[in-house]
């Protein structure tokens, strides 16, 4: 293993359990020594459109994340600079003009449905980590987190859901798990497999 942190991808489709895999993997490796870069912090801003224009966007496209800057600041990451990432507003589908400075380390994490379908992300990732669950868990998780922490009424995160995540899940994020060097059925909750990627990750990090 390089000398420069190790960097794990982690996909799988929305309400897959990826925020669970990436917790146990904080925890496993100590918070102080993970970096968690989220690929949804990186949505365009299209401020020349109202906000229901916005609303109505197919944010499950990968045109529609800014994923060449996340490249770079991956790129610097690596290199051990810090990097100032974006902050976005679910709620108003709006990047912030604030950001955060997220310093390298040990370990970093890259988080996000549509991570793999990017090749010059996918060659910046040492462990590719796929995340799957059932259709329907998925859209049941997705429904809770919508409503309880993003704003969103439970008739627009169903139609966002029929018109664009569905669909989009079939076209992008599903056919990428063929790049995944780890899948993790059953999401969250399949503990064997989870343990067994913390061994993997925890060798390559001590490496």
């Amino acid at each position: 293993m390089a000398a420069g942190p190790v960097v794990i991808g982690v996909a799988g489709g929305s309400g897959s359990g990826k925020t669970t895999v990436v917790r146990r993997i904080v925890e496993s490796l100590g918070p102080d020594q993970v970096t968690v870069l989220e690929h949804d912090r990186y949505y365009r801003y299209r401020s020349d459109l109202r906000l229901e224009e916005r609303a109505a966007l197919n944010y499950d496209h990968p045109d529609s994340l800014e994923t060449d800057l996340m490249v770079r600041h991956l790129e610097q990451l690596r290199a051990g600079k810090a990097v100032e990432v974006p902050l976005y507003d679910f709620a108003r589908y709006a990047r912030l003009s604030a950001t955060d400075l997220v310093q390298p380390r040990r370990a970093i994490i890259v988080e996000g449905i549509l991570i793999f379908t990017d090749a010059a992300l996918r060659s910046l990732l040492d462990v590719k980590v796929f995340v799957d669950a059932d259709d329907d868990i998925r859209f049941i998780r997705r429904l809770r987190r919508d409503v309880a922490e993003r704003g969103r009424t439970m008739e627009s995160v169903v139609e966002q859901y029929l018109s664009t995540v569905k669909p989009m899940h079939l076209d992008f994020v599903e056919p990428s798990k063929r790049y995944a060097d780890v899948i993790v059925p059953q999401g969250g909750h399949n503990t064997v497999a989870i343990d067994m990627l913390l061994t993997l990750i925890r060798s390559l990090a001590h490496g």
